[in-house]
C-alpha cells in the first residue's frame, strides 16, 4: 500500500490546478494542509509534511509544487526510509526565501524528478537545474511553461501524472533489485551488491504523445 502526498505551494492549489486534478485521479492521495497558506515559513510547512508522512501508511510518494516542493524536500529528507519517490514541479528558488541553508545539498536517498520551466518567475531554469543536480534528481525542462500552474495552462495534466506513475514503477524496480541482491549476497556469504544506479536521464520519463515538453537529459 502507498500514499501520495499532494503538497501545494503558497495560497494552496485551487479547484482547477493540476494538483487538485491529481487528487481526483489518485485514490490514495492526501493533501497537506498548511496553517497559513500566505506565510512562507519553511520549518512550519515542513512540519506539516512530516506529520502527514508519519500518520499515513505504507510507502510515501510526493507530488509537490512551488514553495511546497522546498517543504517536501526538507521533510522527506528527514524520513527518507518512508519515501518511495518525489515529483517536484516548479520549485521556488530557495534563495528568494533565504532558506537555501535549510535544505539538503546532497543527493536525496529516494527517486526524484524535478520539472521546471524556462520562464518561471519563481525560479530561473539554471537555478532549478542546479538544485536538481545537487539532489541527484532527473530534470525535465518543459520550455516556456511559466510557473506550471493554472495561469500557464496546467489544469488536468496527464503528462505530469504519467511522470509520477513512471517514478513509482522505477521505485519498485530499484526496491526489487535491492531485495534480490541482498538475498543473493546472504546466500553466498558475500558483501551485498551496490544498489541499482538511479536513471539520470529525463528521457527515461518521456512517454508517447507528451506535448508541451522539452526534455533535457544529463
Amino acid at each position: 500500500m502507498s500514499t501520495t502526498l499532494i503538497v501545494p505551494g503558497l495560497h494552496s492549489s485551487g479547484p482547477d490546478h493540476w494538483q487538485t486534478w491529481f487528487e481526483q485521479q489518485i485514490p490514495s492521495s492526501v493533501r497537506v494542509i498548511q496553517r497559513d497558506w500566505k506565510d512562507a515559513n519553511l520549518p512550519d510547512w515542513a512540519s506539516r509534511v512530516r506529520r502527514e508522512i508519519s500518520r499515513n501508511p505504507g510507502q510515501i510518494f510526493i507530488a509537490a509544487h512551488s514553495f511546497g516542493a522546498l517543504a517536501a524536500v526538507q521533510a522527506a529528507f528527514d524520513h527518507s526510509d518512508r519515501i518511495a519517490g518525489a515529483l517536484l514541479v516548479a520549485p521556488a528558488d530557495p534563495e528568494r526565501f533565504r532558506v537555501e541553508d535549510n535544505l539538503p545539498a546532497t543527493p536525496l536517498p529516494f527517486q526524484t524528478v524535478v520539472v521546471a520551466s524556462s520562464n518561471d518567475h519563481w525560479m530561473h531554469l539554471e537555478h532549478a537545474a542546479h538544485w536538481a543536480d545537487l539532489w541527484g534528481a532527473d530534470f525535465i525542462n518543459l520550455g516556456e511553461a511559466g510557473h506550471i500552474n493554472v495561469e500557464s495552462g496546467f489544469g488536468p495534466w496527464p503528462e505530469g501524472l504519467a511522470i509520477l506513475e513512471r517514478l513509482g514503477r522505477s521505485s519498485v524496480t530499484v526496491s526489487e533489485h535491492q531485495e534480490h541482491t541482498s538475498h543473493v549476497a546472504a546466500h553466498l556469504s558475500r558483501p551485498a551488491l551496490r544498489p541499482l544506479a538511479r536513471v539520470r536521464s529525463a528521457r527515461a520519463y518521456a512517454g508517447e504523445g507528451t506535448s508541451r515538453r522539452a526534455l533535457v537529459g544529463r
